[in-house]
């Protein structure tokens, strides 16, 4: 689990339980002064591609869906899934044990706390220095699988049923994201064995964004980024919004549909691809008087494995560098979050 580092951090949702009126002087640290100008366009959120499980399953309807499923791969890199198959009851016990742990007391929780040098915990992530600007957010991570990757300390006692929740959840989105895989290996052409390891390990991710009454268009609860990851699951806990991303220069609100699981394309899943399915870049945005929470799941794939390009055609030019699964995580998780910065890395020439 050591693939990175990042520095303690006071508690978002402290802060905004002392600190009275949230001034600039007392969020100063928060305070982004470059948040990215471009438009936003709220009128696309319907063009969010909307792909059925369901359909997807069958026969009658298999061949429409993977055209849809291939379209959102390769010019969204971001896609909602509805008629999932995980269980009303796991999805309604995850969502209630996440939004009473950040009830808990703050005592409670950094019981839990992040220890330098471990992603797991509760804190947050991807602060590498003591001068950089921080999110508005908090978050509680574990690593889920392999089950010899789990760190049991880390694993909340409170709520009594959390535990158990996290365990059916993680076990239905694996589950979910083996048939997503070879679904996407349909999409592509290639036999679905080719993914079957891709997405063997996962990261579990809790997001607690608190409301910011003073000045919500000037913080970030998460900063512009792809994920380096195969595939991300993300289910939205609430119903308040504040998902965007990034779409011909231009950022698009996601508006999620009724227990959808939202997917994105990840970095690996690019590199496999080469360049042919796009990870795509996102940020979190705050609500001024709403607390926004999520859960996201990092499909990725085991840590000693090995990423590399597919191609097409023999001629095929390659445009990204065969690495080691590992060498990848801890060059993406030792930097802050800033675009697809990480990715370039990876690349062989420019796209």
């Amino acid at each position: 689990s050591k693939v990175g580092t990042s520095l303690p951090v006071t508690s978002v949702q402290a802060l905004v339980a002392s600190a009275g009126e949230l001034t600039v002087d007392k969020i100063g640290r928060y305070i982004q002064p470059d948040i990215d100008a471009h438009a936003v366009l709220p009128e696309l959120s319907d063009e969010v591609p909307v792909i059925d499980l369901s359909k997807l399953l069958s026969a009658e309807s298999a061949e429409a869906e993977i055209a849809k499923l291939r379209f959102a791969c390769a010019e969204w890199g971001f896609f909602q899934v509805v008629n999932h198959g995980i269980p009303d009851e796991v999805i309604m016990g995850i969502k209630q044990d996440i939004q009473n742990f950040f009830r808990l007391p703050l005592e409670v929780k950094n019981e839990y706390a992040q220890r330098l040098g471990d992603l797991q915990g509760y804190g947050q992530v991807f602060v590498v220095s003591d001068d950089q600007k921080l999110e508005w957010g908090d978050r509680f991570a574990l690593f889920i699988e392999p089950p010899q990757a789990r760190d049991m300390s880390y694993w909340p006692s409170q709520p009594h049923t959390f535990r158990n929740c996290i365990e059916q959840y993680s076990s239905e989105v694996m589950k979910f994201t083996r048939s997503l895989a070879i679904l996407i290996a349909k999409t592509l052409d290639v036999d679905p064995e080719l993914v079957g390891d891709k997405h063997a390990s996962q990261f579990l991710r809790m997001n607690y964004y608190p409301p910011c009454t003073s000045t919500p268009e000037k913080v970030l609860g998460l900063s512009p980024h792809s994920d380096g990851s195969f595939l991300t699951i993300l289910l939205e806990v609430n119903s308040v919004q504040g998902l965007q991303i990034r779409r011909h220069g231009a950022w698009i609100p996601v508006k999620p549909h009724c227990d959808a699981l939202l997917v994105n394309v990840g970095d690996l899943l690019e590199i496999m691809t080469n360049g042919k399915y796009k990870s795509i870049e996102h940020r979190v945005t705050i609500n001024p008087h709403k607390e926004r929470l999520s859960i996201s799941a990092f499909q990725i794939p085991n840590y000693d494995g090995i990423i590399s390009p597919m191609l097409e055609t023999a001629e095929q030019k390659i445009l990204y560098k065969t690495m080691k699964v590992g060498e990848y995580l801890r060059l993406y998780f030792s930097n802050k979050l800033e675009g697809k910065r990480a990715l370039d890395y990876a690349k062989l020439s420019e796209i």
